[in-house]
């Protein structure tokens, strides 16, 4: 059988090798555009940032290695420019010579990946102006860093690789900026884990600048600027990284069928609408695995698991995606970010009769060096008590907490089917409560009514509206609150009558849900507990 693979990194790859380990007697060809394959291309902030020191770590295979690995046939700089599935061939173009070539097939493979987003703006050709799609990008950009010709950079999108390159220049001293035209940074997130990791980012030098749009790029031959619809600022350097375009205009015409954004749309086998043609990776629209909608996930893992179950399905297999999470994490100034699953407005819009929380556990041992906290928030159906989706952020191994969730999410776990997992416990590691269990059981004490609060949500938009401020920290620590000590509570509090609205706040959410433990035993009907405390809420008195 003769298998061709348009593109040749993560998923073309993969796809070939696996095809040579299914039977050594395929003939496996994969044509790319680029010089390299098989590079890593999550990898390229820290390139940047120097974390990475050689290029040659980014390149996983060279053409010449890969094929004496697996046997398979890698063609580079060759541009496929046309599909003619009556006949069961391709159109391919050789990028050096500009000679052009026909190659037949029995099964095809696209594979071609996507390309960023090249906003229609003047300026955007001017010496200085980066993106970062392959190791050429990240060599250029830190090259011209290295020389001192970069001092101030803006970054243009607030996604996990304008983060990630943000978060690299930084650290090689330069002063960073990011701008986004969406509401808040980091998709895939609620808007409130958004605004705090924001203000994070403020913190540490990098200005995260939302509902703001590039507009232009001012300069004399080299960047000196670059205008938004709110101001000009001022830079060395532009990196674009507004998002990825899949690379399909060869599928245009062909009858296979596209989706609205150009990705090829795939069913659960990665095939197309024609059975002889696959496509996997950044140019494919799969399936989200919980409500089953199309959709497009260009995640290098998601790359990998697609080409390796193509690969086994045309060797004559019969096997199913499930489908993505919207699984990511990302590095970032001393805080950890990771989300799965859907978010709550997601959930909302799913159709799902949705209940969240947000707590901040120990990620460790409080007692151990370098503990810290992870800030969770936890979504579910409240009437199945199905677990939906997870976000997280930490300075600590968020993964862990993700990966978790993701199994989780993916046997469609209910709570209580996670809630008493024996899951890893060591002082280094974790706690004796593991911080994913502990979440699990707040939210199920709120399901139940033994815990009843306010998300941070409802509490910034006023939701707390006529209720005292309680502070029930270890120490007083809320300027112009009301302290309560916890452990002086042993009967009706004094100066509140049983029926006075109290909002219960303390550093984590946990001493305030004791407080309000043992002030319902007492007959105090309207209490609410802060989830998050003041360390995910900025608190207003």
């Amino acid at each position: 059988m003769k298998i061709l693979i348009i593109g040749g990194v993560a998923a073309g790859t993969k796809v070939a090798a696996k095809l040579k380990r299914e039977n050594r007697d395929y003939d496996v060809t994969i044509l790319t555009k680029s010089k390299d394959i098989s590079y890593a291309g999550c990898g390229l902030p820290y390139y940047v940032g120097n974390l990475i020191q050689q290029r040659e770590q980014l390149i996983v295979n060279t053409p010449a290695s890969f094929s004496a690995l697996t046997g398979a046939t890698v063609l580079t700089e060759t541009e496929v420019i046309k599909i003619n599935r009556d006949q069961k061939t391709i159109e391919a173009k050789n990028l050096t010579t500009k000679e052009l070539s026909t190659h037949s097939y029995d099964k095809l493979v696209i594979a071609s990946g996507a390309s960023p987003i090249k906003p229609a703006i003047d300026g955007v050709n001017l010496d200085g102006v980066y993106y970062m799609r392959t190791p050429e990008d990240a060599i250029e950009l830190r090259e011209a860093v290295e020389a001192g010709k970069i001092k101030r950079a803006v970054v243009v999108g607030g996604g996990f690789i304008g983060l990630e390159v943000a978060e690299n220049l930084s650290h090689q001293g330069v002063r960073v900026s990011v701008i986004d035209m969406a509401d808040h940074i980091l998709p895939g997130f609620d808007p409130e884990f958004a605004e705090y990791v924001e203000n994070h980012l403020a913190d540490h030098g990098i200005m995260a600048m939302t509902n703001t749009r590039l507009e232009a790029i001012l300069g004399e031959g080299k960047v000196e600027k670059v205008q938004t619809g709110k101001r000009a600022i001022k830079c060395d350097a532009v990196i674009l990284a507004m998002g990825i375009r899949a690379n399909t205009f060869f599928a245009k015409d062909t009858g296979l069928e596209l989706m609205n954004n150009q990705t090829i749309k795939v069913n659960e086998y990665l095939m197309t609408n024609d059975p002889d043609i696959y496509a996997v990776g950044d140019c494919a629209c799969v399936s989200n695995a919980i409500t089953k909608e199309s959709t497009w996930s260009p995640m290098g893992s998601s790359a990998n698991i697609e080409g390796r179950i193509a690969a086994r399905n045309i060797a004559g297999g019969s096997v199913s995606y499930p489908g993505v999470l919207g699984t990511g994490v990302c590095k970032l100034p001393e805080l950890n970010v990771g989300r799965t699953g859907l978010t709550e407005a997601g959930a909302i819009e799913a159709g799902y009769d949705v209940i969240s929380v947000v707590t901040v556990v120990d990620d460790k041992a409080h007692y151990y060096p370098q503990a810290s906290t992870f800030i969770v928030k936890m979504i579910a159906d409240k009437a199945t008590k199905r677990l939906l989706g997870l976000q997280i952020l930490g300075k600590g191994s968020v993964d862990k907490i993700v990966d978790i969730a993701v199994t989780a999410i993916t046997m469609k776990a209910a709570l209580e089917d996670i809630e008493n997992m024996d899951l890893a416990y060591a002082p280094p590691f974790s706690t004796a409560i593991h911080p994913f269990s502990h979440t699990v059981n707040v939210l199920l004490n709120k399901i139940s009514g033994a815990f009843n609060t306010i998300t941070p949500t409802d509490y910034m938009s006023g939701m707390a509206e006529g209720y005292t401020l309680i502070d029930a920290s270890i120490t007083p620590s809320i300027t112009g609150a009301t302290y309560m000590d916890l452990t002086k509570v042993t009967d009706k509090v004094p100066d509140y009558s049983l029926d006075d609205k109290l909002l219960l706040v303390c550093t984590k959410g946990k001493r305030a849900y004791l407080l309000q433990n043992r002030l319902k035993h007492f007959g105090y009907k309207n209490t609410l507990v802060l989830e998050g405390g003041s360390t995910f809420n900025s608190i207003k008195i």
